[in-house]
C-alpha cells in the first residue's frame, strides 16, 4: 500500500482546503451576526475577522468601507487574493482531481458538486438577505464531502493523509480565532474567572461552533478560564487544540502502520499531543495565553511542514 508523494500532497491539500473554507464561512457567518446585532462594534468585529484570517491589509488596500456587504463579499468570493472560499473551494478540488484515483467516485463528486454550487452562488455580488443562505450551503458542501469521505473511503493512508490536513488545519484556525479574538478580549491574567461581555464570548464560541456543546457542560455562566480550558483541552470536543492534536498524531501512527516505518513526524506530534494533555488551564494563563497560542500554531506549522517532508508530498 503505497501512496506517491504527490498524491499524498494532493489529499492533504485538498482537505486543507476544504476545511480552511468551512471554517472561514462559519467565521464570516459569525462576523455577519455581531454586525447586524451591534452596529457600533461592526468595524472593529469585521478587522478580527480579517486580521484572523490574514487578510486585513489586503482589505485595507481595496479602500473599501466595512460594510457588511463589502466584507462578507470579498472574503466569500473576492479573485484579487487567494484566501476567499470561493478560492480555497476551486484549489480543494484541482487537488482532488490531482488525487482523483486514490478517492471514491462520492467523494469526487461531492467535492465538484462543492465547487460548481459555489461557483454559480458567488458569480455574482451577494445581497446582504443572501448571504445567510450562502454561508449555510457553504458549511452544508463541505460537510457532504466529508460524509463521502467517511461512508465510502477504506482506511488506508489515502484516508490517514486526507484527515491529517483536515485536523492540522483545524487546530490552526482554533487557536488562531482565540489568539486574535480572545486574546483582545483578555488582556490579563486578572481577567480569569471574570464574567465579561457575554456577546463576545457567544461571538468566539459561535466561529468554532462550539456553542452548543459549550452550553451544555457549561449551561450557567459565560467565564474566560471556562471557555479556554474547553476549545484547548477539552478532547471531547471535535474542534479543540487538544482533540486535534490527538487526532493528528493517531492518524500519523496509521500511517506508520501502513508503511511500516515511523518517521520523525511521529514522535513530534506524539510529544505535542502529550504535551497539551499535561497542562492544566491555569498554567497556560500563568504563563501568557498569547504565549501559549503562538507557540502551538508554531508546532502545529512544524508538524505540518515535517508531513510533506517525511512524506515527499514534492516528488
Amino acid at each position: 500500500m503505497t501512496t506517491l508523494g504527490k498524491t499524498a500532497g494532493a489529499l492533504f491539500w485538498m482537505f486543507r482546503y476544504l476545511e480552511r473554507s468551512e471554517n472561514l464561512a462559519r467565521l464570516t457567518e459569525a462576523g455577519l451576526r455581531m454586525s447586524l446585532t451591534r452596529g457600533d462594534t461592526a468595524v472593529q468585529e469585521w478587522r478580527s475577522v480579517l486580521t484572523t484570517v490574514g487578510l486585513a491589509q489586503a482589505y485595507e488596500e481595496t479602500g473599501l468601507a466595512y460594510e457588511p456587504a463589502q466584507v462578507v463579499n470579498f472574503l466569500l468570493r473576492g479573485r484579487n487574493q487567494g484566501g476567499s472560499v470561493l478560492s480555497m473551494i476551486e484549489r480543494a478540488r484541482d487537488n482532488a482531481r490531482i488525487a482523483r484515483t486514490a478517492i471514491t467516485r462520492e467523494v469526487w463528486e461531492a467535492t465538484n458538486e462543492c465547487f460548481i454550487t459555489t461557483r454559480d452562488t458567488m458569480a455574482r455580488p451577494l445581497r446582504e438577505a443572501d448571504m445567510p443562505q450562502a454561508l449555510g450551503m457553504i458549511r452544508q458542501h463541505s460537510a457532504l464531502v466529508r460524509g463521502a469521505l467517511h461512508g465510502t473511503m477504506l482506511r488506508n493512508d489515502i484516508y490517514n493523509f486526507a484527515r491529517l490536513g483536515t485536523f492540522v488545519e483545524r487546530a490552526d484556525n482554533t487557536a488562531r480565532i482565540m489568539d486574535v479574538k480572545y486574546y483582545l478580549l483578555l488582556p490579563s491574567l486578572s481577567h480569569v474567572g471574570s464574567t465579561l461581555d457575554t456577546n463576545q464570548w457567544d461571538m468566539l464560541l459561535r466561529s468554532l461552533s462550539a456553542q452548543r456543546s459549550y452550553r451544555w457542560l457549561n449551561p450557567n455562566e459565560t467565564k474566560a478560564i471556562d471557555i479556554a480550558r474547553f476549545l484547548i483541552l477539552d478532547g471531547r470536543f471535535p474542534r479543540s487544540i487538544l482533540f486535534c492534536a490527538l487526532k493528528i498524531s493517531e492518524n500519523l501512527k496509521w500511517l506508520g502502520f501502513d508503511y511500516n516505518e515511523e518517521k520523525p513526524v511521529h514522535a513530534q506530534a506524539l510529544k505535542l499531543a502529550k504535551d497539551l494533555e499535561s497542562i492544566s488551564v491555569e498554567q497556560i494563563f500563568e504563563r501568557g495565553l498569547h504565549e501559549f497560542l503562538q507557540d502551538f500554531m508554531a508546532s502545529n506549522a512544524a508538524i505540518a511542514w515535517q508531513i510533506e517532508k517525511d512524506y515527499r508530498f514534492t516528488e
